[in-house]
């Protein structure tokens, strides 16, 4: 019931099996789901919206520059290195590991 619910909120009622049972409950999770994610981001841009133009400054970043341009996709690069890397390089790591002990690595993830 609560993985119903889950899905339901994330929006896929699909993958719910459509139990009839908690339809009208999926359909209440499923627009609150919906709704409170969007309300606080209207508000959000709301809010921006509304405030005044600073003018530029001293310690103003251009953003049509190719200091912003750099800063931006290296910063991506970085975020992207630190999510991948745990796999790409520890995976090979504790395989090796597990070579030298006698295990095949498909078959500790089997069970066998």
């Amino acid at each position: 019931m609560k993985w119903n619910q889950t899905i339901g909120l994330a929006s896929q009622p699909t993958a719910t099996g459509a139990l009839v049972a908690t339809s009208v409950t999926l359909a209440i999770v499923m627009l609150l789901g919906r709704f409170m994610m969007a309300i606080p981001a209207l508000a959000i841009a709301g809010s921006l919206a509304s405030k005044k133009a600073v003018p530029t400054s001293a310690g103003t970043l251009p953003t049509h520059g190719p200091l912003f341009v750099g800063l931006l996709c290296g910063t991506v690069i970085i975020i992207a290195v630190l999510t991948y890397f745990p796999a790409v390089s520890l995976g090979p790591i504790v395989e090796h590991y597990l070579m030298h002990s006698g295990k095949l690595f498909s078959f500790v993830l089997l069970g066998v």
